[in-house]
């Protein structure tokens, strides 16, 4: 590397050996500079490792130039001067002679972890590998910056650990729980070097390890996981003893402290403030064996023992137990045990429906803490008879309190800081408990005092309690509604449930009889102590089948509620009605024990319309009136809909059924699709009797013409003021036909300029022509005039065919009243009535949009003999097309002088601005020199 100028700065390696002078002449400035580039790192400070260990050295780069994967050489020097190839990640002949055989043991290795690190790993370290490890990198920057290199030293220490159990006191490796036991062992080093040791109390139960306390190398006490309490209580402790000894106290055993114990130290060492581990050592101290106290289970007259040692807890109870109900129920829990140090029971006592106590769900009854006091529900005391002795009292027994009792108890010793620690424990055998009591006796019958005739009638069944025994105060009696539906003998179908009263009396509907009951249609009811009544107000075809009903007695317990002892079931009541009684009826009901009921037929309805003035004319009255008549239908109202269908000939709507008046079971009368605003009044519906209506509409018109229907709907009331729809019927039908020979007209439409320039006036005729009896009206008389009129209306769909909606522009109605439709754009309407056939339609200031298919609307009007106005069949006129044509002269004129305009003023401009730049600013004085007149030169000299 040179410093002056123009020499080159890039060269192919650079290492620290090359240039000793830099390491002690380069200033702090020229070190920040250089570490800008590539940085090779390596532990800081010394490495220290024992014979017999692993080495492991990591090396990464960083800040490098290149691919993203780069290459490591290891080197090694004894002394730290000459460094022999040692390994290499990219070049197989690199390492020396005297390593290959090492290398290819695998005691020498490399290992990438990244892409820019990797780690060297020499197995079985021995005091020849002591010395100074040189990482480098082969270059692949751009330009050379930062170290490629970097060496650390390792320290190889003899093996100067040892380890060793201590012999243990008694008592042996086999305690019991509670009981104090102490594991020792000895470490000691003699290590060259200032190290310090840890030491690891370890247990090992199965694959399962635990950490229980361990001392760091720092000198403090760290206790493991689920250790901290019982460190914190003093039970666990590590105590040294001499200069080598360390001993692991344990005041009070668990029996999770079962297992081997090991006893691990390891060996460490500071380096420029860290600490590092060379060195760890294991050894087996014990295996500790944890007797729990043997339970011997038993109860009177029969014993099961079950003996790990001399140590023995017994519980013991009562096998089978018989009480009456409302007596009181004494079970004793005696317990014995070879405990002598300070122990304290704690007893507890279950029930469960089953004699397996392993089973989830026992319930707990009563409980005596160690610190005897007592926990129990109500009605059940414990009570400590003497030191080991225990009795569970259950008063008023009932039902409920049959099955089966378990006697827990457990032994409990107090540690350290008001701790306490489980020692034992046991389960008794269980105690079967049989509850004795008279259940009342009673049948159940079920009689239908109300069938239904028909639908919608009422349906009565009355469910009664007889021959009761047994029933005393403190019995209850409830009922269940159920329907089956009616099949086959050889079909099954299930029961629906449709109400069901508990002891509480509360009622719950099914699913099938929720809404209904709601609604007031089912009715539940208790009329006296042993009678049950159902009610269907409304009786319905879906209602027919089986009906049976189940009386449950229900007892009372102690704690106020209600429990069922008993179900009995009545025998089923068929509810069913048919028009005849068929085949298959006689064989739906073959062999069926119970009464059936076969009543008239389902709801009827019929509905008769007739026309009292069957002939009359346009302008007239018509009248129509429907007579009713109802079977099988309580208590009927009726609505009335009267309905006009369209004959086949009708073009506006044919075979349309239009609504035109109704009246509703209140006698409310309301105009349906009724639109003719000039007869708002000119149809009445009223009812002349309970079952007959009369329709009437006045001043008819030939458009009136189709047939007319009654339709009429039977109403039977619910509750209250509420309907239900009985039956619906339709009446024969009443035809209105004018036979007339009246005028025919046609319209069409023309224009003397169907093709216009935009701005022009668009003129467009509407013409009527008339044939049949009408006159002329040019030769008739103003009074025959005057007996025609014409609603006229224009429409326009824009586009060349007749494939867009239609547009409304103008309309003209027979009184002369114009009404003209908004429009986006400028172009002006106008409606005329040029003639008494010919109206006119003008657009002013036609556009561009008003192009299109214009055609025209028109319904007469014919006044009759009797000067009524009679509505004609609608006519509409065939299209005709207008085209808007652009005026091109007018519409470039403007442009076309805006241009020239603007050019001819742009040229001068131009003009002006060219001379005056020509006149002033490139204006320049050019001084020649003159030249003497001398002799020629030589061609040398010029």
């Amino acid at each position: 590397m040179y410093l002056g100028a123009g020499v080159p700065t890039v060269l192919p390696h650079l290492y620290w050996e090359d240039f000793p002078q830099f390491k002690t002449d380069l200033s702090p400035l020229v070190f920040a500079a250089l570490c800008r580039g590539r940085v090779v790192r390596v532990p800081a400070g010394s490495l220290v490792r024992v014979v017999g260990t692993e080495l492991v050295i990591p090396c990464n780069v960083s800040d490098y130039d290149g691919p993203s994967e780069q290459n490591f050489d290891w080197s090694f020097s004894a002394l730290g001067s000459s460094f022999v190839e040692l390994a290499s990640t990219w070049e197989v002949g690199f390492p020396a002679q005297q390593y290959r055989e090492r290398l290819q043991r695998g005691d020498i290795l490399l290992r990438r972890t990244a892409n820019d690190a990797v780690e060297l790993h020499i197995k079985n370290v021995q005091p020849s590998d002591q010395g100074h490890y040189k990482c480098s990198t082969p270059s692949t920057d751009a330009t050379v910056q930062g170290n490629y290199e970097d060496t650390v030293q390792v320290k190889v220490l003899p093996d100067a650990l040892r380890v060793a159990a201590s012999p243990q006191p008694s008592p042996g490796p086999s305690l019991r729980e509670g009981e104090p036991f102490e594991l020792r062992c000895s470490a000691s080093t003699t290590s060259p070097l200032h190290t310090h040791l840890a030491l690891l109390w370890e247990v090992r139960r199965g694959p399962a390890r635990r950490s229980i306390l361990s001392l760091t190398h720092e000198g403090r006490f760290r206790p493991g996981p689920g250790y901290e309490q019982r460190y914190r209580g003093g039970d666990v402790r590590l105590d040294t003893e001499g200069s080598d000894g360390y001993r692991l106290s344990v005041s009070r055993a668990l029996s999770s402290d079962q297992g081997s114990y090991r006893c691990i130290v390891s060996e460490w060492i500071g380096e420029q403030g860290n600490w590092q581990e060379i060195q760890e050592k294991a050894v087996d101290v014990a295996t500790v064996v944890i007797q729990p106290t043997a339970v011997m289970e038993g109860i009177e007259g029969f014993q099961q023992y079950s003996r790990v040692s001399d140590r023995v807890l017994r519980a013991a109870v009562a096998r089978n137990v018989s009480v009456a109900e409302g007596k009181e129920l004494d079970l004793a829990c005696n317990i014995t045990t070879d405990r002598v140090d300070d122990v304290r029971p704690e007893v507890a006592w279950y029930f469960s429906r089953t004699p397996d106590s392993t089973l989830p769900g026992p319930r707990v009854l009563a409980r005596l803490d160690r610190d005897s006091l007592v926990h129990s529900s109500p009605h059940v005391a414990l009570s400590h008879v003497d030191a080991r002795s225990f009795h569970l009292l259950v008063r008023d027994v009932s039902k409920e309190n049959a099955g089966y009792y378990f006697c827990h108890v457990a032994l409990w010793t107090p540690g350290h800081n008001r701790s306490w620690h489980k020692v034992a424990e046991a389960m008794s055998a269980p105690a079967g408990v049989a509850v004795t009591w008279l259940e009342p006796e009673y049948q159940v019958y079920l009689n239908a005092s109300k069938v239904a005739e028909f639908s919608d009638d009422l349906t009565a069944l009355e469910c009664r309690i007889v021959d009761m025994k047994n029933a005393e105060a403190s019995v209850r009696f409830t009922v269940s509604w159920y329907y089956r539906m009616n099949r086959r003998s050889d079909e099954v179908v299930a029961s629906e449930l449709l109400a069901v009263m508990n002891g509480d009396w509360t009622l719950k509907y099914g699913e099938r009889s929720k809404q209904r009951a709601q609604d007031g249609d089912f009715i539940f009811s208790k009329e006296h102590t042993d009678t049950f009544n159902f009610r269907i107000q409304r009786t319905t075809e879906e209602d027919r089948g089986s009906y049976y009903c189940v009386v449950s007695a229900w007892t009372k317990q102690r704690n106020d509620s209600w429990v069922k002892s008993k179900d009995v079931f009545s025998k089923p009541v068929n509810i069913f009605w048919a028009s005849e009684v068929s085949m298959a009826n006689l064989a739906l009901l073959k062999g069926t024990t119970a009464p059936a009921a076969f009543r008239g037929g389902d709801s009827v309805l019929v509905v008769k319309a007739r026309q009292p003035k069957p002939f009359f004319a346009a302008g007239n009255t018509f009248e129509m009136t429907c007579k009713v008549s109802s079977k099988n239908i309580k208590s009927p109202r009726y609505s009335v809909l009267i309905t006009a269908e369209k004959p086949v000939g009708d073009l506006s709507s044919p075979n349309e059924t239009k609504y035109i008046i109704s009246l509703d079971q209140d006698s409310v009368v309301k105009l349906e699709n009724w639109t003719d605003a000039s007869r708002v009044d000119g149809v009445v519906l009223e009812k002349v009797q309970e079952d007959e209506f009369r329709y009437r509409m006045y001043q008819t018109q030939v458009s009136d013409a189709g047939l007319y229907r009654c339709v009429v709907t039977a109403w039977s009331p619910v509750r209250g003021s509420l309907w239900r729809e009985a039956a619906t019927s339709l009446s024969n039908p009443i035809e209105i036909d004018f036979q007339t020979s009246g005028p025919v007209f046609n319209a069409s439409v023309h224009s003397d300029t169907p093709s216009v320039v935009r701005g022009d006036l668009i003129k467009l005729f509407c013409i009527i022509t008339v044939e049949g009896a009408a006159l002329d009206p040019a030769k008739a008389s103003p009074l025959e005039k005057d007996d025609m009129a014409f609603d006229v209306s224009w429409f326009v769909v824009h586009s060349f065919g007749l494939d867009k909606d239609p547009v409304h522009l103008s309309s003209l109605d027979r009184k002369g009243i114009v009404s003209t439709a908004q429009r986006e754009w400028k172009s002006g309407l106008s409606l005329e009535r040029v003639s008494v056939l010919e109206f006119l339609l003008q657009v002013h200031g036609s556009e561009d949009q008003d192009f299109g298919n214009y055609y025209c609307y028109v319904t007469p009007w014919v006044k009759s003999p009797t000067g009524s106005w009679q509505k004609e069949a609608e006519i509409h006129s065939k299209p005709i097309f207008i085209t808007v044509k652009m005026d091109v002269l007018n519409a470039f004129k403007y442009p076309l002088l805006i241009g020239v305009g603007l050019s001819t003023v742009i040229g001068l401009l131009s003009c002006l601005i060219g001379y005056c730049s020509s006149h002033w600013c490139c204006k320049k004085e050019v001084q020649e020199t003159r030249r003497e007149r001398r002799r020629l030169m030589s061609m040398e000299m010029d």
